[in-house]
């Protein structure tokens, strides 16, 4: 796909990351994610990414080698920084069954067994997470929700891993680059899936993405990937000129055949309602972007008493599943950007394949 013309996808995120393309895609939680996606990516010049925040250390092993076998190009895998909240001791029973009655009429409609509410999993432990995957060597780790310590970027670095943080302020772009990373991600409010403030409140972080990019890129010198509301050639040349070194693109390819979607949600994605996003609590404990249905709805009379992250996740875990695998589409997670109308199904190559076409179209559209 090498192309002599194609200045504008030689620049600092390519060198850096070994690209032929500074188009990254996005790293799905929740099982969203794929080998066959990320290498996909990957073999057609980007970055492919595969989200493992719900992965267990050796799950994170088998993952690098399954991509390794997949793709001889980068790629990268992400992990979430926890919170310090989030290391909080478990809730007591008093809690805990206040959580579980919340939930309980949306298991009792399904028929779900209501026992699963009362003694869920326990969420991976991060620093066991981390450990794993600085063993297995990725090309890439991008990390989301906050900066890991300083002992794991040393031992990153001392290994050839590439870091990348993600911010959705300034000041958050400020402190990826204070703590090392090679780069940062400027996530605007338009992304889908999980906020990934950590210095503020998310209320105080919505900046919307071609009012943050211009303003990292400014104020940090490592290379800068827009994020946010970004689904096309048009999106990418707008990115770039506003001084982005690269895109980060989520929704669009959520929808190629390659991904973890369910069959409900790529449907989701094109639909009507697509046009719609809220922000939630209701899925994980944590605000994230989806399109709205009947249980986000429902639980926004509740917003302020759900669990937080990871526990609400892992409570709704059977809700979620058997809703997907029923086609019920009102119980599930439809995570997605503002930008989910300009995205249509297809293979994740041809998606590559026509980015880099309208990108070109729109520079030239542009150009002096």
């Amino acid at each position: 796909m090498t192309n002599g013309k194609r200045s504008w996808a030689r620049g600092r995120l390519a060198e850096l990351l070994g690209l032929e393309v500074p188009v990254v895609q996005g790293p799905f939680g929740g099982g969203l994610s794929s080998v066959a996606l990320a290498s996909a990516v990957s073999e057609g010049g980007g970055l492919g990414s595969y989200g493992g925040h719900i992965l267990t250390p050796d799950g994170i092993g088998e993952l690098v080698g399954e991509l390794r076998k997949a793709t001889a190009r980068p790629f990268a895998v992400n992990l979430w920084v926890p919170h310090p909240d989030e290391a909080a001791a478990p809730p007591d029973r008093d809690r805990m069954a206040r959580y579980a009655g919340l939930l309980r009429p949306w298991f009792e409609e399904l028929g779900l067994p209501t026992g699963q509410l009362e003694e869920p999993p326990p969420a991976p432990a991060f620093a066991e997470q981390i450990d794993a995957l600085l063993a297995a060597e990725p090309p890439v780790i991008s990390f989301v929700m906050g900066i890991p310590e300083a002992r794991v970027l040393d031992e990153a670095r001392r290994r050839g891993i590439r870091t990348v943080g993600t911010a959705t302020t300034v000041e958050e772009a400020l402190a990826i680059e204070a703590a090392g990373m090679d780069a940062v991600v400027a996530s605007g409010s338009d992304a889908g899936g999980h906020r990934g403030s950590f210095l503020r409140p998310v209320n105080e972080s919505l900046v919307g993405t071609f009012s943050l990019v211009p303003q990292v890129a400014q104020a940090v010198s490592i290379p800068v990937v827009a994020a946010g509301g970004i689904a096309d050639g048009r999106g990418i040349a707008a990115a770039l000129t506003l001084g982005a070194d690269g895109v980060q693109i989520g929704t669009g390819f959520l929808a190629t055949e390659e991904s973890g979607a369910s069959a409900i949600h790529r449907a989701a994605l094109q639909g009507p309602d697509a046009h719609t996003t809220v922000l939630t609590r209701a899925f994980s404990g944590r605000l994230a972007r989806a399109i709205p249905n009947r249980f986000t709805r429902e639980a926004l009379a509740y917003e302020n008493e759900l669990a937080h992250y990871p526990l609400q996740y892992t409570l709704t875990r059977p809700l979620r599943t058997a809703a997907a695998e029923r086609g019920l589409a009102e119980y599930v997670n439809l995570w997605s950007g503002q930008a989910a109308a300009l995205t249509r199904p297809r293979g994740a190559r041809d998606y590559l394949v026509e980015l880099i076409a309208g990108t070109e179209a729109a520079l030239g559209h542009v150009a002096p």
